[in-house]
């Protein structure tokens, strides 16, 4: 679909906006047409999603970045709002971060999330073990902003998951001041958004918010380790996007589960969207128009 102006040229116009976005996450062309129909401003391509949807795997770093872009350009094609893509580590060194960022750029995405995990990345609610250290994680983002510099103009979402992962070793509040401080230092070098995973309390999320300057995204995993709160409440504590990873995904396959019950059972499932409108969600009408305009 056309876009009316560049994709991280709207992203950025939300983002100025004194509000939280709600940022429902999408996994393929369909799901993410679904959210642009619901209202939403934006999307964000999740990984978690994306491995399960595509491959029927974990979200343990098991996609190539080639996966991952084909997935995106057929998301990015589907749709005019902004959506924001899962970049995992980058892909590999500090060059390949730059080629993810250019790769991306061109398949049409608005932004780009990159994190510290040591490659191969997990699911940031299952239990992270390792990340990167400092002068790694720094250069990682300095190389995504050295390619948005260079003109893969993305909107750059620096993620830490070192809560979780010195939480064993150095204890929760070590754990947390060692998260804070690379979200400093993300911001001081010039990432858009910040993003601290994985959360355990309202009061880390407001020290998040307190202390690291910038814009912040908050993970609303249903399930997960973080608090699940409401977007208003986020928005007053100073957070501009929530995410919903799973929820799309998760609600799809629980009614698809109950489908089979009801097929296997000998009846037709009752909640369902009609024919007319499946045809119309995946474009029937605007493509007979065009084929056959008597």
């Amino acid at each position: 679909m056309p876009q009316s102006a560049e994709p991280a040229e709207q992203l950025r116009s939300l983002l100025e906006q004194d509000t939280c976005h709600l940022m429902p996450c999408c996994f393929d062309a369909l799901s993410a047409r679904l959210v642009e129909q619901a209202g939403c401003a934006l999307s964000f391509m999740s990984g978690f999603s994306v491995a399960a949807a595509r491959a029927g795997l974990p979200d343990t770093g098991l996609l190539t970045v080639t996966e991952m872009l084909d997935q995106g350009r057929s998301i990015c094609d589907a749709v005019s709002i902004p959506v924001i893509a899962d970049g995992d580590t980058g892909h590999g060194n500090a060059a390949n971060v730059q080629r993810t960022m250019h790769q991306f750029a061109k398949a049409g995405f608005a932004g780009i999330m990159l994190e510290d995990q040591v490659a191969p990345k997990r699911c940031g609610h299952t239990g992270v073990k390792d990340v990167v250290d400092r002068d790694s994680a720094i250069a990682r983002i300095q190389a995504a902003i050295d390619a948005r510099n260079q003109g893969a103009d993305l909107v750059i979402v620096a993620r830490t998951d070192a809560r979780s992962a010195f939480a064993a070793s150095h204890g929760d509040q070590a754990a947390l001041e060692e998260a804070l401080w690379r979200l400093k230092a993300f911001a001081d070098m010039g990432a858009d958004v910040l993003f601290l995973e994985a959360p355990r309390s309202e009061q880390e999320m407001l020290r998040f918010c307190e202390e690291v300057p910038g814009r912040r995204m908050a993970n609303m995993l249903e399930g997960g380790i973080t608090p699940l709160l409401s977007t208003e409440r986020l928005g007053a504590m100073g957070f501009a996007l929530a995410a919903y990873p799973l929820t799309l995904l998760s609600t799809a396959a629980f009614a698809m589960r109950q489908a089979l019950v009801d097929l296997q059972a000998g009846k037709t499932p009752e909640q369902m969207l009609s024919f007319e409108e499946m045809k119309t969600l995946v474009g029937f009408d605007c493509y007979m128009e065009r084929a056959d305009p008597t």
